[in-house]
């Protein structure tokens, strides 16, 4: 049974039917994502806690709090770990295969989240030194998971769905962040609960009761948990069969260990590798034809929407503390503080993190991935010059619901929208030998855009009256002008949508043009052979 010349154990891979192995796939790939998101978002809520304990100026009305270098540190240098570990084991997956590197990634995480709670000595400056290393590591393991991670998913799922796999996976970084969340809150009232403490104002040195130390080692440390729960599964996963047959050109291992997962009988095909020459590398001019533009465009639009992304962090705290989720700092506790804070989040990423997930999961095989993105980055861009122009009039007191309620819908389309096409586009659009290279290079440049995000527009949100801003910062543009900026910033993104090829309902050979009779044809050869065998 050769279809088109295409190997008859890919091709039984594209029309499996759904079952019980796609959602062991989902599970394994996805507990990677739910500890990547936990792991990155966890920080944010212990951040003030580390302040008040390491900080502390005797004497001060309000709280320690970090430096902004410190706090850029603490918070960016995971960002930065994640970029050079989706660079390399991107790469490396391509190597190696993609199973090979999946375990070694996961043992890094492991190491490094219990290492990140371990920063000894009580000098403040020898914890955060000991803590930016660890993280930095422990987000060289993280990159390594996004290449992997959606590699692994599109090249095990059918044709029909495998958008929805791979959103799936995605999807349980809102997982992650929820549960980061809640095991805040559950630790923070626990220790509330058995060490009483009275308000910073009133007593600055008793607010923070000794034991707070622990609470934020725990929170970072339990991040290896669901690492450590999947390890085993892991290991026991079969090298894919795209990998096996198209890259490392063994089609009766590849058919092998199919059979075993698919349970039914595959014939190996042997004669049918051997045709392919050309095997054009990532810098050559025939893979600048073929798909430059596409890498052009899935790096570009993940680069652009990361920015609009993660510097929702910025007006996260202005936010809550506006519609009095969060008192000010000087009225609570340093417990009372982790718990509020933690409280807040959770219940953003209930409203409108995780459902925008799950819509894209939901629809992604219906509406196609150019439409998601094409609308999400749209009503981004809507919501944003929304919030920027009448700002003042969001400012007022009557008016913080209308804000909150705005805001949230920007994240639900960033979510039901680019946030999770950038993530699955890339992992379906390149040939097999070179997918995870580009799926971790498009990721990386995400990255990029996350730090500018999270950094630049800390400086550029901040009060033009240089009096008034944040201590510590320089004067910037405002809020309002930062928003408009994220407006143009999203606007950009709908433009770039357009370089990335729909890839909805086709095989991954048929979009790389991996099957035509000349082990690699004109890409024109493949839209004609279309999907209709």
């Amino acid at each position: 049974m050769v279809v088109g010349n295409k190997l008859q154990v890919l091709d039984a891979l594209d029309v499996a039917k759904t079952q019980w192995y796609h959602f062991t796939a989902i599970i394994i790939a996805g507990m990677g994502f739910f500890t990547d998101a936990y792991d990155l978002f966890c920080i944010s809520l212990v951040t003030k806690l580390l302040g008040r304990i390491y900080y502390h100026v005797d004497g001060a009305k309000s709280p320690g709090s970090l430096p902004p270098n410190v706090s850029a540190a603490v918070n960016g240098v995971a960002f930065c770990g994640t970029l050079a570990g989706q660079l390399f084991f991107g790469w490396l997956g391509d190597k190696l295969g993609r199973k090979k590197v999946y375990g070694m990634t996961l043992m890094l995480m492991v190491i490094c989240s219990i290492a990140s709670g371990l920063s000894f000595s009580s000098n403040p400056k020898a914890v955060m030194v000991t803590l930016c290393f660890f993280r930095f590591w422990l987000g060289f393991g993280i990159g390594g998971d996004y290449p992997l991670s959606a590699t692994i998913m599109s090249e095990y799922a059918n044709k029909k769905t495998r958008g929805a796999f791979i959103a799936a996976v995605f999807a349980m970084q809102g997982f992650g962040i929820l549960g980061g969340g809640i095991f805040a809150i559950i630790i923070s009232a626990a220790f509330m609960a058995s060490f009483h403490a009275p308000p910073y104002e009133v007593d600055p040195v008793g607010s923070t009761v000794p034991e707070a130390d622990y609470v934020w080692r725990i929170v970072l440390m339990v991040g290896a948990l669901p690492a450590a729960l999947t390890y085993y599964w892991r290991l026991k996963m079969p090298e894919t069969a795209r990998y096996t047959a198209l890259v490392a050109k063994n089609a009766k291992q590849a058919a092998s260990d199919m059979s075993k997962v698919l349970q039914m009988d595959i014939e190996a095909e042997p004669q049918k590798i051997e045709q392919e020459k050309i095997r054009y590398g990532l810098f050559s001019k025939e893979f600048a034809k073929r798909h430059g533009l596409h890498l052009l465009g899935t790096t570009t639009t993940w680069f652009l929407l990361d920015i609009a992304f993660y510097s929702q962090n910025l007006f996260q705290k202005d936010i809550f503390s506006a519609i009095g989720w969060i008192p000010s700092a000087k009225t609570m506790n340093a417990l009372e503080e982790v718990y509020k804070i933690a409280r807040a989040q959770t219940l953003i990423a209930l409203c409108s993190t995780v459902p925008g997930y799950w819509f894209t999961v939901a629809f992604i095989d219906i509406m196609g991935r150019f439409a998601i993105q094409l609308m999400g980055f749209f009503f981004m861009t809507v919501f944003m010059f929304a919030l920027a122009i009448p700002y003042d009039h969001w400012i007022h007191k009557d008016n913080r619901i209308g804000f909150v309620v705005m805001y949230s819908l920007t994240f639900f389309f960033a979510n039901f929208g680019p946030n999770a096409t950038t993530f699955v586009v890339p992992a379906e659009i390149f040939p097999a030998r070179l997918r995870s290279t580009c799926h971790g290079i498009s990721a990386a440049a995400g990255k990029l855009g996350a730090m500018v995000g999270a950094f630049g527009f800390l400086y550029l949100a901040q009060n033009k009256d240089k009096a008034k801003a944040d201590a510590g910062y320089p004067a910037g543009i405002g809020v309002k002008n930062s928003l408009i900026v994220l407006g143009v910033i999203n606007a950009l993104g709908f433009l770039f949508t357009f370089l990335v090829p729909e890839s909805k309902g086709k095989s991954l050979e048929e979009m790389s043009g991996e099957n035509e009779n000349n082990g690699e044809g004109e890409a024109g050869a493949s839209s004609s052979s279309s999907s209709n065998h």
